[in-house]
């Protein structure tokens, strides 16, 4: 298990423990965090999980995917840091990652 803080649009934080190999998506739903709806069920299909990485965790994710990319295009709040959760599968690296949600995600 990993630590990793869930941060809502209004800065509030949820830090849980998530197991390795588990989605940022599936470890958010298995721990009731608000703003993580997954609406497709991990599907890359609606980027109701959308979260932004900061930039000190880019290198240790793998990288996004056409169909992820594509999804993340049509987001009313798509930054450069801007990642579906459900397409990160998290790693012993990954201890103590912060991951911001988008306003439209509450």
């Amino acid at each position: 298990m990993v630590k990793i803080i869930y941060v809502e649009h209004d800065g509030t934080e949820h830090s849980v423990d998530v197991e390795v190999g588990t989605s940022i998506m599936e470890g958010a739903v298995s721990n009731s965090i608000p703003g993580i709806d997954a609406d497709c069920g991990g599907g890359c299909a609606c980027a109701t999980c959308m979260v932004f990485i900061g930039d000190e965790w880019k290198d240790k994710i793998e990288s996004m995917s056409d169909e992820e990319e594509s999804m993340i295009d049509f987001h009313e709040y798509k930054e450069d840091s801007s990642r579906l959760g459900c397409q990160i599968s998290v790693t012993d690296e990954f201890d103590g990652m912060k991951v911001k949600m988008p306003p439209s995600q509450h």
